[in-house]
């Protein structure tokens, strides 16, 4: 699922393409993909300008020029693509905004949306995320706060979209690498110190990962030679069994609340 870094990425290159374009098309194959008729969701985007594109947590949201706001989701195995016909994705397209020659392909929208909401919707929706992760005025401290009266295991508090958002599977088993801490580890049994570096390996990997273009390797247009950079970076997400990077010991995978969780045994400690 595309975390906080691959929708970064998106944002980027897609503020690049469509900011200030005017939506000439639009094609729904998929109504439970869209939260309107299709028919009324088609007329109320076709003609709209996209002013520019915002991220929140997992989410974008591309605002229009009448004040509403199309919110993407990509959830499990939904992707974007943006190319002219001849670039059409061989996968199923649920939804396909036209910006004159070229489409923004939405794909495998099986479990994924884009919904179009007022301004104020869009604000209710978003109450209950926790803050960006990288917001400035995001401090330890805060940080820690968010986590106040949890008493499971770090890694599932980690991917709660109502503690931090934007953290997924991958990032919290990095991040939990680069702090030396077991994503398994029960969030009472974290000392100050723990706290402090979760936060700062929190900060600095998210950053590396977004630089590198994220994890997800589908590239978002023909000549995108960024998305997917982080992939062959990470440390110990979806590496079972291969040498630590660090120390050469084997990666282990266990699960925690049905999720798998990915750790060096010698690197990440128990206690």
């Amino acid at each position: 699922m595309p975390e906080l870094p691959e929708m970064e990425t998106y944002r980027k290159l897609l503020s690049e393409r469509i900011a200030g374009r005017t939506i000439t098309g639009a094609v729904v194959t998929r109504d439970k993909t869209i939260n309107l008729p299709p028919e009324q969701f088609i007329e109320a985007v076709v003609g709209r300008v996209v002013w520019f594109v915002e991220r929140r947590g997992k989410h974008l949201l591309l605002h229009l020029d009448d004040g509403r706001r199309l919110i993407i989701h990509l959830m499990l195995g939904g992707s974007l693509y943006y190319g002219d016909e001849e670039d059409r994705p061989d996968r199923t397209v649920q939804v396909e905004l036209s910006f004159g020659e070229h489409k923004l392909f939405g794909i495998g929208l099986r479990l994924g949306y884009v919904h179009l909401v007022t301004a104020k919707e869009a604000i209710e929706r978003f109450q209950e995320l926790g803050p960006e992760p990288l917001d400035t005025r995001l401090t330890v401290s805060k940080f820690k706060e968010r986590f106040k009266g949890k008493r499971g295991a770090l890694k599932t508090a980690l991917v709660d979209q109502h503690t931090i958002a934007g953290i997924g599977n991958c990032y919290a088993d990095e991040i939990c690498f680069i702090a030396s801490i077991r994503p398994n580890v029960r969030i009472p049994a974290l000392k100050e110190d723990d706290w402090e570096r979760l936060f700062r390996a929190m900060q600095s990997e998210l950053r590396e990962a977004t630089g590198y273009g994220g994890y997800m390797d589908a590239p978002f247009t023909r000549e995108d030679t960024l998305t997917g950079g982080f992939n062959e970076r990470c440390r110990v997400y979806d590496r079972g069994g291969e040498p630590c990077v660090q120390c050469g010991t084997a990666i282990e995978q266990s699960e925690v609340a049905t999720k798998k969780v990915f750790y060096c045994p010698t690197c990440q400690p128990e206690g």
